[in-house]
């Protein structure tokens, strides 16, 4: 049985590349797999570091391989871009993977479990939801705008613009129609974001950290869920909390800040800071209110 020392995979959906080295960091192995031979591969090798970038799937195999014996080591995309040689290709991208993970100063990305991906997705689709609800909403907005109706931007200003729309009398019947249609399709996605919330709420009341974030004001059952999904408990410094986050620290002047990164799970994380934060600060005038100005 060969020993490999390390292996880079990179992965896609149909094709696998596989660059691997031995002991003296000497290549041995460069093979392109199927997914459906990536299993049988692994469970004939001895156990050994195999590195993947962290990117779509890449926490599944992470979970598969772990349970075959082998060490995974999962890269931000980032980290891995400086070791690219020219010619991008599959294989120089597994050969620099395999490079990446060897790096005595690397940083790397927790597994994820099955639990949290499957939390994280209630996230993800019901803020799909509410984009659609969202293109919904403007979408009757600017049709009415064409027929002389206004109305104000928020979800509280549907009803009285529908109203409005059906008491213009030269408004033309196809248009009434179609706003109809239009307010079906709204409290259709209303329903299906309540049921969402129901469940966010559970699994909120059900898990201590979401609660202990939820002390936080401005925080509700639906941050704190995020939250907790995104920072994962360590035993490192806050940068790698951020890292896991989709936050990526960087240092000017000897302090720390956090940048924009391309991840989701960055750009969740901040749209629901932004409106905790905005929720606090909207109220900071009310008697009570911790940041309550006298």
């Amino acid at each position: 049985m060969t020993q490999y020392k390390r292996i880079g995979v990179d992965t896609s959906k149909a094709v696998f590349t596989l660059h691997g080295i031995d002991q003296q960091d000497r290549p041995v192995l460069r093979i392109n797999l199927r997914r459906t031979q990536m299993i049988s591969f692994f469970k004939k090798l001895a156990p050994s570091i195999i590195a993947l970038e962290a990117c779509g799937g890449s926490h599944y195999w992470a979970r598969e391989l772990t349970l075959l014996g082998h060490t995974v080591r999962l890269i931000p995309p980032q980290y891995v871009k400086p070791y690219v040689k020219r010619s991008k290709n599959d294989r120089n991208d597994a050969e620099a993977i395999c490079e990446a993970a060897g790096r005595p100063g690397m940083r790397f990305v927790p597994m994820k479990s099955v639990a949290q991906q499957a939390q994280g997705m209630v996230l993800k689709v019901r803020e799909t939801l509410v984009g659609q609800r969202t293109l919904l909403v403007n979408t009757l907005r600017g049709h009415a705008t064409e027929f002389g109706v206004i109305a104000a931007k928020g979800l509280r200003q549907v009803g009285p613009l529908l109203a409005a729309i059906e008491q213009e009398t030269a408004i033309p019947p196809e248009v009434k129609e179609m706003a109809s249609l239009l307010r079906r399709q709204i409290e259709d996605l209303n329903t299906k974001i309540k049921e969402i919330d129901v469940k966010l709420t559970a699994a909120h009341k059900a898990n201590d950290v979401s609660q202990r974030l939820a002390t936080i004001p401005g925080v509700g059952p639906i941050t704190g869920t995020g939250s907790r999904l995104g920072v994962r408990r360590r035993s490192s410094l806050a940068e790698k909390r951020c890292s896991f986050a989709g936050i990526s620290v960087r240092r000017w002047n000897r302090t720390c800040r956090c940048r924009r990164r391309n991840e989701p799970a960055a750009r969740d994380l901040r749209r629901v800071a932004t409106i905790a934060f905005a929720a606090i600060y909207s109220s900071a005038g009310s008697p009570g209110n911790w940041l309550f100005l006298r």
